[in-house]
């Protein structure tokens, strides 16, 4: 069996003090999230998200008048708390999207980290490549359970030559010096509104990362309380091989 993880980053790779600083402020948790589905599949899910898309957002799409097959809402938008609680049908859809993937043999994915360093220690690429080996790793375990190899394809890094050329050998070192044997090639890269999965990815980490910030800061994130009320147990059925790790304090200690 061949496997496909389609994957994009949610929440902020930056540093993070807490919600209120002028500077740091913009998510605690940085992650790389989406599905992985059997190849055999993609073809009839991509189809299936389209039409899916096309019909709940009909408006936009109309109004905008870009190509259907081109026009994407990213994830961040889509999943605000007023649109959740608005809009029946964004959490039905939602909810349809998970069941989806299941039925086609499929997983939600996500592995994230809570940030914990204060700003002058903070390191984006260092973050990233940390996350990256945790994907890896868990999409490793998952398909060798079942004696099967994948492939990941990610949203392309814009205007960051030198850190894709990173990503690349930190795979490699995953593939070869750390034996995971299940993982066919390096990650792909591609343009997010020429894939209707990796829009599907968009999504999924979109609220993926309104339900990472409230888990680890829910004092300062109340009124994502709707990620538990409606998706975080659905997530948990439909995302067995994911996590979030937390930090043990928030002073900028581990």
């Amino acid at each position: 069996m061949h496997y496909i993880a389609y994957l994009d980053e949610f929440g902020h790779i930056g540093p993070f003090v807490s919600r209120e600083h002028p500077l740091h402020n913009t998510s605690p948790v940085f992650g790389l999230g989406g599905f992985v589905l059997p190849a055999s599949s993609v073809r009839a899910f991509a189809t299936w998200f389209y039409q899916l898309k096309c019909n709940l957002l009909r408006f936009e799409i109309e109004r905008d008048a870009i190509p259907a097959y081109q026009w994407e809402k990213k994830g961040s938008a889509l999943y605000t708390t007023t649109n959740v609680l608005k809009y029946r049908e964004l959490r039905s859809a939602t909810f349809r999207l998970l069941n989806r993937i299941t039925r086609d043999g499929g997983i939600v994915f996500y592995v994230g980290m809570q940030k914990s360093y204060p700003p002058p220690q903070h390191n984006p690429k260092t973050l990233y490549r940390a996350v990256l080996r945790e994907a890896i790793k868990r999409l490793d375990q998952f398909c060798s359970t079942r004696g099967a190899h994948f492939q990941m394809i990610l949203d392309e890094l814009k205007n960051q030559d030198d850190f894709r050329t990173q990503i690349v050998a930190e795979a490699s070192i995953q593939m070869f010096a750390q034996a995971r044997a299940t993982m066919i090639e390096p990650p792909l890269q591609a343009e997010s509104h020429l894939f209707q999965t990796l829009q599907c990815a968009d999504w999924l980490c979109g609220l993926v990362g309104r339900m990472a910030c409230h888990q680890v800061r829910p004092q300062e994130y109340g009124e994502l309380d709707w990620t538990a009320k409606y998706f975080t147990q659905r997530l948990a059925l439909a995302a067995p091989n994911s996590g979030i790790r937390r930090s043990r304090s928030h002073d900028g200690t581990r």
